[in-house]
């Protein structure tokens, strides 16, 4: 019995609506596209982007 981390793969800014996905092959945080237009929901490129962490994402998995 071991526990696992891992690490979030999606993030919206609560100030300007930004959502961001993590892309594993390019190791980095990507814009995500709208689902309705296929736009990238840039939010406010001059934000100091606050990301939704509000402790309801749990890093630990336990392996029970």
């Amino acid at each position: 019995m071991s526990a696992q981390v891992r690490a979030p793969t999606a993030r919206v800014c609560e100030r300007c609506e930004r959502a961001e996905y993590w892309d594993e092959e390019l190791e980095a945080w990507q814009i995500d596209d709208d689902d309705d237009d296929g736009e990238k929901q840039v939010g406010n490129p001059h934000c100091l982007h606050e990301w939704d962490i509000n402790g309801a994402f749990n890093p630990v998995v336990d392996d029970a």
